[in-house]
């Protein structure tokens, strides 16, 4: 059997971030032909959950870029790779040395998150504790009150583009970290910076569902650079038109562009979903 896995934003989602109806359409048909699927997202799971439900994603489903595997049926994390206390110091000292609020998520033995922060800063800053405080239901807590033995799954932080550009050369050489960044949705006057645990990886995590799914074969659909280990663990991989030029040269295929329903229209040929 197959195993079909989606990058949301940039790739299944829509323009508004939702799926559509075509493409919601495409995976009842999937599920209808027991074609499985599931998702491999930069996003937490609280900024995917309304988005995916009732959707039929019923297996494991892999978060923040291959940090923590999600089993909705058992309702826990199967998997996560968090930072060690030396690794979450530099992370935290790259941040406050260029002028950045770090946002360290950590996760508790009943699965719930907290995020710790530094004073805020910027007009970002204070949008983004909203968000987290309000639309998503995070708790939100003081840096110094973050306990030494808190399981810290990634460091987020928003800021002008040179003083991410500059953390993420501060952590460049650690060895044991990766770090993203890109426009904020907050405007193109802000970016975002993402830093985890370099064990994890998206395509690490697709390798564990096959395993743990007992599946032969994956294929994955992606758009940015989150998604490049994943492409070279799949044994097909299909980019968007809006992907990027790296992962539109490796990609199996190039197909049709996220917001006019690019990945559906591929699935329902590829797998001639529309033949009775």
């Amino acid at each position: 059997m197959e195993l079909i896995v989606f990058d949301l934003d940039g790739t299944l989602l829509d323009r508004n971030s939702m799926i559509s109806e075509y493409t919601s359409e495409t995976l009842k048909l999937l599920s209808k032909r027991n074609i499985a699927y599931t998702v491999a997202t930069g996003r937490m799971l609280h900024g995917a959950k309304a988005i995916l439900e009732g959707h039929r994603f019923n297996l494991p489903q892999v978060y923040k870029n291959g940090v923590m595997i999600w089993n909705p049926g058992q309702q826990r994390y199967s998997t996560s790779t968090t930072l060690t206390p030396y690794e979450l110091e530099n992370v935290v000292w790259a941040c406050v040395q260029h002028h950045v609020t770090p946002f360290i998520f950590t996760l508790d033995e009943d699965h719930n998150s907290t995020v710790y922060h530094s004073a805020l800063k910027t007009d970002a800053d204070f949008e983004l504790v909203r968000v987290l405080a309000i639309e998503s239901n995070i708790r939100m807590r003081p840096l110094d009150a973050l306990p030494g033995d808190a399981a810290v799954t990634h460091v987020n932080s928003i800021g002008s583009p040179n003083a991410i550009r500059a953390v993420l050369s501060s952590v460049g050489d650690e060895t044991h970290l990766v770090a993203y960044s890109g426009v904020a949705h907050e405007g193109a006057d802000w970016y975002w910076l993402d830093v985890h645990h370099s064990a994890a990886s998206k395509g690490g995590a697709l390798s564990t569902l096959k395993e743990l799914l007992g599946l032969e074969r994956t294929i994955c659909f992606g758009d940015s650079d989150n998604d490049l280990s994943m492409f070279k663990a799949a044994d097909e991989c299909y980019a968007p038109a809006n992907a990027n030029d790296t992962i539109k040269s490796l990609a199996t295929a190039v197909i049709g562009h996220h917001d006019e329903e690019g990945i559906a229209k591929f699935l329902r040929e590829r797998f001639a979903l529309d033949e009775r």
